[in-house]
């Protein structure tokens, strides 16, 4: 059923429907809670809609749950580019790279990253170079004298009025990422502060007003775990959680009602079934309702493409590793056009696309 799921999703994004295909892949991952490919194709959909902060949180749960998805590591490192988190997308894009070496798109996105990289560190290092000789910014101010002989002060200039500096953060397993969006600010006018669930963040350039950011936090964080850096563009905080809770905020509220989701661990074999809102006071049975679902699902009568599916969703599931192997690799480098059960014809060589006469096979990717 989660497959069948899966292919609808796929068809609304080739479809450019990627609000559609997001809520389905999300609906496939209530079922598989722990399906790493449908975390990855959510994390390309958040992307096409822009929600970068949900592409990289999506794209990090599939890397927990297979360090072999190369896939996840490109919309991670996408995702993070587009946050302009460039050191992280790098290490990202570096990690899928070495899975995928083949994969020209991890070697053009790495470049990408070291320009912007280089761009930030210059920016930074000529924020903090000085003359050697300064140059006297304000002109003294003459004296002026009153009739009665004392001198008159001049009234000194205002002190201009610092920039308001945006910020925004998404959720790791273990960390909440905070930036704050203060361009070309040399480290030594900037103090982090770390506190059980307090935050401290003071910039004091000269000639500007303080900045000072003391946010109450959602959750409490380790101290001594959480750490900050200073880019060309911003300030990276990164805020060690004590609990593997999401944090629906950044900041603690009393005023209203937030709902916090666990992380479960993905070797768990003991996550919470779905539960959701009914105004019927009888509590569903959610175990007796899934049976009924595969019972009717394996009841029913199918035709054409479907009941094609459905035969080949049986052969997989009842077949052994070698007929697996040959069936994904067989369907995979055919594109589509083949699919075989032989592992000893198929693994030794590439499989090479048979597409049905009159038709023109193409290549394409999402």
């Amino acid at each position: 059923m989660a497959s069948d799921l899966k292919l609808r999703a796929n068809a609304a994004f080739v479809d450019d429907n990627f609000e559609l295909a997001a809520e389905i892949y999300t609906q496939g991952l209530d079922m598989n809670p722990n399906d790493a490919e449908l975390y990855a194709d959510r994390a390309q959909a958040n992307i096409k809609l822009m929600n970068y902060t949900e592409a990289v949180s999506d794209a990090n749960r599939a890397i927990e749950l297979d360090r072999s998805l190369s896939k996840a590591y490109l919309r991670k490192g996408i995702a993070c580019m587009k946050l302009e988190e460039f050191q992280t997308a790098k290490a990202a894009l570096e990690a899928g790279f070495a899975l995928s070496p083949g994969e020209s798109r991890f070697a053009k996105l790495i470049k990408e990253c070291d320009v912007r990289i280089a761009e930030e560190m210059n920016a930074l290092s000529s924020t903090n170079k000085s003359p050697t000789c300064a140059p006297e910014l304000v002109a003294p101010v003459p004296e002026k004298t009153c009739e009665s002989g004392r001198n008159e002060e001049k009234p000194l200039p205002k002190t201009p009025t610092g920039p308001r500096f945006r910020h925004d953060f998404y959720n790791t397993t273990t960390e909440i990422v905070l930036s704050i969006y203060a361009k070309g600010i040399p480290e030594v006018h900037i103090a982090v502060e770390f506190g059980e669930q307090i935050l401290s963040v003071s910039i004091e350039v000269p000639g500007e007003e303080p900045y000072h950011f003391q946010p109450r936090l959602f959750g409490k964080i380790v101290p001594s775990n959480s750490r900050y850096k200073v880019l060309g563009s911003k300030i990276e905080i990164r805020l060690s959680k004590v609990e593997p809770i999401t944090w629906t905020s950044l900041e603690f509220s009393r005023d209203k009602s937030i709902v916090q989701r666990v992380n479960i661990p993905s070797g768990s074999s003991t996550a919470p079934k779905p539960s959701y809102p009914s105004s019927k006071p009888k509590k569903t049975d959610w175990d007796k309702l899934e049976a009924q679902v595969k019972k009717e699902e394996k009841d029913e009568k199918l035709d054409g493409d479907a009941a094609l599916n459905k035969l080949f969703q049986d052969i997989f599931r009842d077949a052994d590793d070698d007929m697996r192997r040959a069936m994904q690799k067989s369907y995979v480098e055919s594109n589509g056009t083949v699919l075989s059960t032989n592992w000893k014809e198929v693994g030794a060589k590439t499989v090479t696309g048979s597409p049905p006469d009159s038709m023109e096979m193409k290549k394409w990717e999402y």
